[in-house]
């Protein structure tokens, strides 16, 4: 019996529909009719294929390390996954590049400027009237005066906002994710697609229900957060700084 024939034996037996697993594993309807006919295209590889089957196979209540051997023994065995081949993102980011300075723009602009200030001191009179000159150093004295009164304030201090819990996303790849309060009410659900970000600010404590947190790269309050082991789907409960996963 094949890898697909066992998942949909199984599933048959347990009583369950493709759309109740789907609901049960957060894995696409698609990718589960594929496996259980045999067809692995839409998983994304051998990495996400495995952890799909073993899901599915605890969903619906079958031993999943049988049939992952068995896909090694089909498929070959499993690679070396390193940090680089889950966090690559699908489309490669272009970074502007960065010019150099204008050199010939800049000293055009200093030749004016010393040209200028020449001509000034040419044209200016040799002596200014006593009168003004004595005015000019009373304004002097004056705005010096001013500015030691003067006291600069000091800005006021950013506030930290300690009753928000402040949720940032990114997807390295196509992931489900579904956001609710804690009354139950669904904030964001659906797909997150690879190169794509979602970010949330909520007053109170949510749940976070991520498909593949191999997937994503989460940030919870400023910190830097694992989600959890690739290819398990994940509850997160997050609030106002803290975090605890369920």
């Amino acid at each position: 019996m094949s890898i697909g024939d066992a998942l949909a034996t199984a599933r048959r037996q347990a009583g369950l529909t493709i759309a109740q697993v789907s609901q049960r594993t957060c894995i696409r309807e698609t990718i589960i009719r594929g496996i259980e006919r045999g067809d692995y295209s839409a998983c994304g590889g051998d990495f996400y294929a495995r952890g799909h089957i073993r899901s599915i196979a605890r969903a619906v209540g079958a031993d999943p390390e049988p049939l992952v051997s068995d896909y090694d023994v089909s498929q070959g065995p499993a690679p070396a996954i390193t940090a680089a081949d889950v966090f690559q993102p699908s489309t490669p980011v272009k970074f502007k590049e960065r010019r150099g300075p204008n050199w010939t723009a800049a000293m055009a602009l200093a030749l004016a400027v010393i040209v200028g200030l020449v001509a000034y001191h040419v044209v200016r009179p040799q002596h200014a009237p006593a009168a003004s000159h004595a005015a000019g150093i009373r304004g002097r004295a004056h705005q010096v005066g001013s500015k030691k009164q003067a006291t600069p304030k000091a800005p006021p201090a950013s506030r930290p906002r300690p009753h928000e819990v402040v949720i940032h996303l990114t997807a390295v790849q196509d992931c489900w994710v579904q956001l609710t309060s804690a009354a139950g009410q669904t904030i964001f659900s659906g797909l997150v697609y690879a190169g794509t970000a979602r970010s949330w600010i909520e007053r109170h404590a949510v749940s976070l229900r991520i498909g593949d947190p191999g997937a994503i790269t989460l940030t919870v309050n400023g910190k830097s957060t694992s989600p959890g082991p690739p290819g398990e789907p994940v509850t997160l409960s997050l609030g106002p700084g803290q975090q605890s996963s369920s």
